[in-house]
């Protein structure tokens, strides 16, 4: 059957009527056009609902941002639920003395859709669209193997760019060398101690550190971190796929515009869903951040996970971090990375001077 609005809000009416929860004011506005959002949402967090000619019911948070496409109408009212939810469990706990809204805000959602109907609570916790179950608490350290470096990362320190690449038998060096990397400190093993130790070059460490880069290799991938694209850079996808790279990730920060992108590519196309390089600035805890059902779904039920497991976790940035170490095993070496003994090299350039020069 195909649906409209008045079939929505009446089935809408039949699920309010068997809650405590819920009523009829809380189903969201609808249109025929995203162009309608700002005009009819009011709040412009709020669900908007695009009812098309061929029955399909898209959803959209901002007038450009859609978030979810279905003919399913058990699907279209999980996620009307799911924003109802949101947003009294926003109310609750930011009126609940003692306890603060992050660390209660996903279970307070996840609880509320157990009372609801028990298998939107569980497809709560999962993340996901298709009935997936929720994925096992990973039972570690949420800041360790990547996260640990989220917060300093929004400042743009280390490094503003941090790049991972994966592929079979890739070298850590050759990819270095690709990214401009000095060929001489390349070969001789130069830590970033020794960057850090250089005198008599009448430059001090910060020029020195935006014209470097670090490099090394941590579980199954290759990461490479630097500032500036170096000049003598040559690592477009083509050249890449020539040293086995099959996989890339590049996070990048812009703190001054508090603009922080994430990039990933697999076989040499990128992995967006069409939003072009998604902005990590989007993510908000209890509300998926990438399209529902769609090329990054794994990362919203990655991001789930981490929401349940760890709602100490204040720093939506470290648990987004921990989220791509869970589903993609990206991870930095915090000691080597904090002591100096991560392998670094300058970029290579004819008038070098220093180490290797």
């Amino acid at each position: 059957m195909r649906m409209t609005e008045h079939t929505l809000k009446q089935a809408w009416h039949r699920i309010a009527a068997g809650s405590d929860l819920l009523d009829d004011a809380m189903f969201p506005p609808t249109g025929t056009s995203p162009d309608q959002y700002a005009g009819r949402a009011g709040d412009q967090d709020r669900l908007f609902l695009v009812l098309d000619e061929d029955g399909t019911v898209r959803g959209y948070h901002g007038p450009y941002r859609e978030s979810f496409a279905s003919r399913d109408p058990d699907q279209v009212l999980y996620f009307v639920a799911e924003d109802a939810v949101r947003r009294l469990a926003e109310h609750i706990v930011a009126h609940s003395p003692g306890h603060g809204p992050v660390a209660n805000l996903v279970t307070g959602q996840a609880g509320m859709l157990d009372r609801i109907d028990p298998a939107w609570g569980t497809r709560f916790r999962s993340g996901g669209v298709d009935g997936t179950p929720p994925a096992p608490p990973c039972g570690r350290d949420p800041l360790e193997r990547l996260a640990w470096i989220a917060g300093s990362w929004r400042e743009q320190d280390p490094y503003t760019n941090l790049l991972f690449f994966r592929g079979e038998g890739i070298s850590a060096e050759d990819i270095a060398l690709l990214h401009g990397a000095d060929p001489e400190q390349t070969a001789t093993g130069t830590r970033l101690s020794d960057l850090r130790s250089m005198d008599g070059t009448g430059r001090d460490y910060w020029d020195i550190a935006w014209e470097s880069l670090c490099f090394g290799q941590a579980g199954d991938w290759v990461f490479l971190m630097h500032h500036e694209t170096p000049p003598g850079a040559r690592a477009d996808s083509a050249a890449l796929s020539r040293l086995g790279v099959t996989e890339t990730v590049q996070l990048s920060a812009c703190s001054a515009k508090a603009i922080y992108t994430f990039d990933h590519t697999r076989d040499g196309r990128r992995v967006d869903d069409d939003w072009g390089v998604p902005e990590l600035i989007w993510y908000e805890r209890g509300r998926a951040p990438y399209y529902r059902g769609g090329q990054l779904d794994f990362l919203n039920q990655a991001v789930r996970r981490a929401e349940l497991d760890h709602p100490e976790v204040t720093n939506e940035f470290e648990l987004y971090f921990h989220a791509l170490d869970t589903a993609l095993g990206l991870q930095l070496p915090q000691q080597a990375i904090q002591d100096g003994s991560v392998r670094a090299a300058q970029w290579a350039r004819a008038d070098k001077s220093g180490i290797g020069g």
